[in-house]
């Protein structure tokens, strides 16, 4: 008896084992579309629409960025209560791109983390009711100079107001940071399938902003071990979570469909209407 328990373990590892290869080597072999959009900068999609990847149809549409020389800056943009698509936060702010930011309040608006802009604080962090921190509210995209990188809570009560860089947006969960895969728990958020928007850094320097698109027969979405996987094969060393769901959205200044690169799922339709309002985004903006 034991050895047939043993025997059909080993056969339903093997099976994990094999679809976890299989996902990888169809997601690093698809032929992406690429498009430069800006110095050192491409806009990269796939439509993976066999259910090959994860066994499932999945749109994935990111944004590589080299981070140096005359790569385009990044910036925050934020409204303290106002909500507004990420289009619009792109436009308003004469950008060349931009994803969406971070949890928010969508009935009386503004972020429920903090965000700091130009050394001005846009919104303070909203505990939870036992005073203790959401998951989304124990790591941070920092900018500094127009450089982007990615900071982990280290257990202090105002951790995030110390932070010395003038641009904060706390956001997460973490996924990689520093080489090294976060511990996630099986929550209903981690472990369900969503449209997801992430932020990767790579060791060579280059940023990635990426969305998942979710909730369509095109497009399943991912869960949050999903995404870390993609993250990594990538290679991403360092990945962060931000909003999802109906937020997810990417845009690109002169783009068709509005500049909507990705398909959001607000309104329940395969097209680039559906982008839900949110409280901020992250930019890219021509170099000064």
């Amino acid at each position: 008896m034991l050895k047939r328990t043993l025997f059909f373990l080993f056969i339903a590892l093997s099976n994990f084992t094999f679809a976890q290869n299989v996902d990888s080597i169809t997601f690093v072999t698809a032929k992406w579309q690429k498009q430069r959009i800006a110095p050192k900068t491409k806009l990269i999609t796939h439509h993976f629409d066999q259910k090959n990847l994860f066994l499932a149809n999945q749109n994935i549409s990111y944004i590589e960025v080299k981070n140096k020389g005359n790569s385009p800056s990044f910036e925050i943009g934020a409204s303290p209560k106002e909500l507004k698509t990420t289009a619009t936060f792109g436009m308003e702010n004469n950008a060349i791109a931009a994803i969406n930011g971070t949890f928010f309040d969508v009935k009386n608006g503004g972020s429920v983390d903090f965000v700091k802009v130009n050394d001005q604080v846009i919104n303070s962090t909203r505990l939870e009711k036992n005073n203790s921190r959401a998951r989304h509210q124990k790591a941070a995209i920092v900018i500094e100079n127009g450089k982007l990188s990615l900071k982990k809570w280290d257990n202090t009560e105002n951790w995030e107001e110390n932070l010395t860089e003038k641009n904060i947006m706390l956001s997460g969960p973490l996924l990689i940071f520093n080489h090294t895969e976060e511990t996630l728990d099986t929550s209903a958020f981690n472990r369900l399938r969503h449209p997801r928007t992430a932020i990767g850094m790579k060791p060579n320097g280059k940023i990635i902003l990426l969305t998942v698109d979710g909730r369509q027969e095109n497009s399943a979405g991912v869960s949050l071990f999903e995404l870390t996987k993609v993250m990594r094969w990538l290679g991403c060393t360092s990945a962060i979570n931000l909003d999802g769901g109906g937020s997810t959205t990417l845009w690109v200044s002169n783009a068709p469909e509005n500049g909507v690169i990705n398909y959001p799922s607000d309104n329940k339709k395969w097209d680039h209407e559906g982008s839900r309002k949110v409280a901020n985004v992250i930019l890219l903006k021509k170099k000064q």
